[in-house]
C-alpha cells in the first residue's frame, strides 16, 4: 500500500534562494523532523538516515528530474519504496513551496500515522521550519544549478 502526503507554504525569499537552499541536502536535517542525516555522494544519489516511530532507517534516492527554480524529485533505490516531487514557484517577493511525497508505510506505526493524517501535518510542519530557516537566514547556504533528467546530470556549466 502506498501512500501520499502533500503540503504547501509561501516563503519570503526570492524563487533562486529558496530553489538552492533545498538542493544543499545535506542541510535537510535542520528543518525536517524525521531526517537525521543525508550524504550527498555525487550529483544524482544520497544516502538517507531518517527516523520514523523511533525506528531509524538507511536507504539511497536518485534525483531523477532536477531543473533550476522549478522542481526537484527524487526515487529511492533500495528498501522500501519512497518518491516525492517539491515545486517552485515565484510568487510576487515570496517562492510556493508544493511537497509531494509517495511511500510504503512499514509496520502498524507508520500505517496508521499514515491512515489519520499525521504525515501530512508532519510534512506541514517541516515546510513551516524550512520557511523560519530560509527567513531567518535572509539567503541560501548553497546551491546547484545543473539539471537532471532521468538520472541523467546536466553540469551547470556546460
Amino acid at each position: 500500500m502506498t501512500t501520499t502526503l502533500t503540503a504547501e507554504i509561501d516563503v519570503e525569499a526570492p524563487i533562486n534562494a529558496v530553489y538552492n537552499q533545498w538542493t544543499q541536502f545535506e542541510s535537510f536535517p535542520e528543518y525536517l523532523g524525521a531526517v537525521k542525516q543525508v550524504k550527498q555522494i555525487d550529483d544524482v544519489r544520497t544516502q538517507w538516515t531518517v527516523s520514523i516511530a523511533g525506528k531509524e532507517e538507511s536507504f539511497y534516492a536518485d534525483i531523477v528530474d532536477q531543473v533550476p527554480d522549478s522542481h526537484v524529485a527524487w526515487q529511492s533505490t533500495d528498501g522500501a519504496f519512497h518518491a516525492g516531487r517539491v515545486e517552485f514557484e515565484p510568487h510576487g517577493d515570496e517562492t510556493h513551496v508544493k511537497l509531494r511525497m509517495e511511500w510504503e508505510p512499514q509496520g502498524a506505526i507508520e500505517k496508521i500515522g499514515a491512515a489519520v493524517g499525521i504525515d501530512d501535518a508532519q510534512a506541514q510542519m517541516d515546510l513551516q521550519r524550512f520557511k523560519k530557516f530560509m527567513e531567518k537566514r535572509g539567503a541560501e547556504t548553497g546551491g546547484w544549478r545543473g539539471e537532471i533528467h532521468g538520472r541523467q546530470e546536466t553540469s551547470p556549466d556546460a
